[in-house]
């Protein structure tokens, strides 16, 4: 069993950064491929970026990439999400999930845990 908790949420003005974190307990975490989606009110979830276990592997949602960078630390057990460039539409609760396989992906169906999520919000 693995519980995921994020942290580091908050209010950022628009062209600011923000990293959220999501701390991992198990021991076999290390193994897992991990990812982030986000929600907005009245939206579906979106994927926002994966990472394969061992961090070699990304994969990022068009509308963050070259702005956001996912990366992780075993040794903490820990999934980052760096934000720079913030825009209002990056305004969400951001989830942090794993999936018991060690590549990435980008389906939020094929995984098996899910945080409790973290609300960003970008003001203009």
């Amino acid at each position: 069993q693995v519980q995921l908790v994020e942290s580091g949420g908050g209010l950022v003005q628009v062209g600011g950064s923000l990293r959220v974190s999501c701390a991992a307990s198990g021991r076999t975490f290390s193994t897992y491929g991990m990812g982030w989606f986000r929600q907005s009110p009245g939206k579906e979830s979106e994927f926002v970026a994966t990472i394969n276990w061992v961090g070699s592997r990304t994969s990022y949602a068009d509308s963050v990439y070259g702005r956001f960078t996912i990366s992780r630390d075993i040794a903490k057990n820990t999934v980052y999400l760096q934000m720079n460039s913030l825009k209002p539409e990056d305004t969400a609760v951001y989830y942090c999930a794993a999936r018991r396989v060690s590549t990435s992906s980008i389906r939020a169906e094929e995984y098996d845990y899910w945080g409790q999520g973290t609300q960003v919000t970008v003001s203009s």
